[in-house]
């Protein structure tokens, strides 16, 4: 039963927080407990067969034939390998001739495990910006444990090796792109009063070649209560053009044209509008209604026009797509000049292309792409104006294993590039879609996937996000099918609100005060579950990662009596202090304002870290995050846990040292945090025994 929001107790502002110790990351108190913790919850859960499944996670993520992703840069093909041998990775390269091989011939441009050893540095390898035409120059961005702060060191392709003297830029929040061979722009929270209130750049700053970057001179800021400050060379135009974004909220935004000196004209639209150009061809996107010259256009409505006329103060433009109920645009990019539209129709993938002309649009669908399951098109080249209009496409299903297709806006058939294996046996399984009825009657589409028949009985594991307008797609996963659907069990993936896959209005729907919306949509497909005759709620099993994770504390603290066990991993959690910790401030347009007396009256109902109460028939949690993570506090998680292990419930703990806002800095690690969730999981619902020596985790 849904608790209506005049029926909820009204909680006071809980500021008197006796758990705050476990908020210092490395203090010793709180990593004393921690490791207590860890030792708590591997002396249930790390047993062989645990190892066992670790081992058989991490072949599936290390195997030699698993499909290398790649991006052209100039003439090569680059890809960020992992395996067995290389547990950091390699980056390297290839010719589009060779990857077309079944063997193609790398050459390897940075081994990063012999960098550690080398170096004795804990990297993580993050990306790497190249320097076109020639791409022979690269700033790499490298991340100690897995954190999103990152270390800027250049490297040079011809040598294999970092450019002595070259740019350098210390750890921090940051970005950077080329101006030139000798001068990079780069946003920073590096230096004093360098970072906004979320720890994110709020300056842009001219960096020449063999000088201090501190002393940098700063070309644009931002007010250090707006989210961040972005900058990139926009290499379509004619001489030097460079982007400036006052990122206000993570849905507000001011976009500045200028050039190395700073910006020179703000294009005067609505903050909430996307805007996306090549060339002098323009593309808008309202997130809210926009009337312009006594036109309405909806929210989502995508607008074409010429950059110049927008600069210029024209409004006139040709409607390239309208949404619907359940139609959504799920993205757009430009390619050879070219717009490809990726559009989700009642959750079933549509590709067109958009030719800009002198008139009219002209319309193409995409060929040869399958019209069910998950269709994901992207450009080839790194650099849109180096395209030549090649895409790439990946199609699975979650018994389908992904296939890589090479395509082109020039409406080519599509050639298969890779087939990635299979990873469990399928046999017998069949996906379905189905739709549960929420709390204020919205259908609540999910994907059901595991053997015929309804038993009642079910081991069930259910995943869902419902968060910042993010699509969850029912993809090919190698993890579920190993821990549970090979196994006999069911796996469900929930298109809750807060999520894209209807467009703007289905985020809005879980957005602020509608969040609780979007967990009674999770709480209603568990209950539909049980209604189909699925499964019944003490053999339920739910997951949910970071907005997902306050999605499953809700769940704990709302509906304990629709499942038989949680895993709540990397969340929020205390939604009182969420903006004062790490990145927490980029999300008050998400969740709103803790120190807003309005905001705080709806927030406290989903704050599960203040609702949590003794005497509740809570089932079986794990809580789980990493120290490195520099984006979720690992506070949230620790004062969960302490908190419920207070009131006297057996919430169980687990932290691993890295990882950053993941599970992992490798293949190892990941496979280990997945396999002791799923082991926690499994067990709790007894679908799995626990070992002679070991309690039920209940």
């Amino acid at each position: 039963m849904t608790i209506e929001p005049d029926a909820r107790p009204t909680l006071s502002a809980p500021d008197d927080d006796p758990l705050l110790w476990l908020e210092e990351v490395e203090g010793a108190e709180a990593t004393a407990w921690v490791e207590a913790q860890n030792d708590r919850t591997l002396a249930l859960l790390a047993d062989h067969r645990v190892a066992t499944d670790a081992e058989a996670l991490r072949a599936m993520m290390d195997r030699p034939d698993k499909i290398p992703h790649v991006t052209r840069r100039g003439g090569f093909l680059y890809n960020f390998w992992q395996d067995a041998t290389h547990p950091r990775g390699l980056w390297r390269r290839a010719t589009m001739e060779s990857y077309a091989t079944d063997a193609p011939a790398w050459d390897v441009l940075l081994d990063l495990d012999a960098l550690i050893a080398a170096e004795g540095a804990d990297w993580v390898w993050k990306g790497a910006t190249t320097f076109p035409p020639a791409h022979e120059r690269a700033l790499l961005k490298l991340s100690r444990g897995g954190g999103d702060a990152v270390v800027l060191r250049e490297f040079d392709l011809t040598t294999r090796s970092f450019v002595e003297g070259g740019f350098h830029l210390p750890e921090a929040k940051s970005s950077a792109d080329w101006l030139d061979a000798d001068t990079l722009i780069f946003c920073s929270a590096l230096g004093e009063n360098m970072a906004t209130g979320s720890g994110y750049a709020r300056t842009a700053r001219r960096w020449p070649r063999g000088t201090d970057p501190l002393a940098a001179p700063v070309v644009f800021e931002v007010p250090a209560d707006h989210m961040a400050a972005w900058c990139g060379t926009d290499r379509s135009a004619d001489g030097e053009r460079v982007v400036f974004l006052d990122q206000i909220g993570f849905f507000d935004v001011a976009v500045h044209l200028g050039d190395r000196h700073g910006p020179r004209q703000r294009l005067d639209l609505p903050t909430d509008l996307r805007v996306n150009w090549s060339r002098d061809h323009a593309v808008l996107q309202p997130r809210t209604p926009w009337t312009v010259d006594g036109t309405t256009h909806a929210p989502d409505t995508l607008l074409g026009t010429r950059l110049s006329a927008l600069l210029a103060g024209e409004r006139r433009f040709t409607t390239l797509f309208t949404p619907g109920e359940r139609r959504a645009l799920d993205g757009s990019f430009w390619a050879a000049g070219k717009l490809v539209l990726s559009v989700l129709d009642d959750l079933k993938p549509v590709h067109t292309i958009r030719v800009p002309g002198d008139g009219a649009w002209t319309e193409h669908r995409l060929p040869g792409l399958p019209e069910i399951g998950v269709v994901s098109v992207w450009p080839l080249d790194s650099e849109a104006e180096e395209s030549d209009g090649t895409l790439l496409a990946l199609t699975q299903d979650p018994l389908t294993p992904p296939t890589l297709l090479r395509t082109s806006v020039e409406l080519a058939a599509p050639l298969v590039l890779r087939q990635a294996p299979k990873l469990f046996d399928a046999s017998g399984l069949r996906v379905t879609r189905h739709e549960a009825v929420s709390s204020d009657g919205e259908r609540i589409p999910y994907v059901q996937t595991g053997p015929d028949g309804e038993t009642g009985d079910a081991p069930v594991y259910m995943t869902g996000y419902g968060g910042f307008q993010i699509s969850m797609p029912a993809a090919y996963s190698g993890s579920t099918g190993q821990n549970w659907l090979r196994r006999g069990g069911t796996s469900v993936l929930t298109h809750i609100r807060g999520g894209g896959e209807f467009g703007t209005r289905w985020h809005e729907a879980g957005r602020r005060e509608g969040k609780r919306l979007s967990h009674d949509d999770f709480a209603a497909v568990a209950a539909d579950l049980v209604k189909r005759g699925v499964t019944r709620p003490g053999r339920i099993a739910a997951e949910g990662g970071s907005n997902g994770g306050l999605l499953i504390a809700n769940m704990l603290t709302r509906f304990p009596e629709r499942f038989g066990a949680l895993f709540c991993t990397i969340p929020l959690i205390d939604m009182r202090r969420y903006a004062k910790l790490l990145a927490g401030a980029s999300w008050m347009a998400e969740y709103g304002d803790p120190e807003n007396p309005a905001d705080w009256a709806f927030m406290q109902h989903f704050s599960a870290y203040h609702v949590a109460e003794p005497g509740r028939p809570y089932p079986p949690i794990l809580i789980a995050t990493t120290r490195r993570d520099d984006r979720v506090h690992p506070g949230h998680a620790r004062k969960m846990a302490a908190k419920l292990q207070r009131m006297g419930y057996d919430a169980r703990f687990y932290e691993p040292a890295a990882g950053g806002h993941g599970y992992g800095k490798d293949n190892a690690e990941t496979a280990r945090f997945m396999a002791i969730g799923a082991a926690f999981l499994r067990r709790a619902i007894g679908w799995e025994p626990a070992s002679e020596d070991q309690a039920d985790p209940r």
